[in-house]
């Protein structure tokens, strides 16, 4: 049976794999946005005046959250045991994915 810890490591790493996925889905929209933009000779009216774009700050929040999550993970991990460990390293190398920037 799995201790609270090793619970709460495979819950944050699902949610952190969740932001990394809607990371990359928002710079793919970002990508798709500024082609159409670009193509139809528009701004972007929110950039214009505030200097960023609404993706854009969806981006950066995407990205401290995901700091957040592997904050945490970091935390979990000092404080598992070592048998704790052994049994979470193939779960964590198995959905680790690399912070997109």
């Amino acid at each position: 049976m799995q201790s609270a810890k090793q619970k709460m490591m495979v819950e944050t790493t699902k949610r952190r794999d969740e932001a990394n996925a809607l990371l990359r889905t928002l710079l793919d929209a970002r990508a798709i946005s500024e082609r159409n933009l670009v193509a139809i000779h528009q701004p972007d009216l929110v950039k214009k005046v505030t200097g960023r774009s609404s993706i854009d700050n969806a981006i950066d929040s995407t990205r401290k959250l995901i700091d957040s999550f592997n904050r945490v993970l970091d935390d979990l991990r000092r404080n598992l045991t070592t048998e704790d460990l052994a049994l979470l390293g193939p779960l964590e190398s198995s959905v680790a994915s690399p912070m997109l920037g």
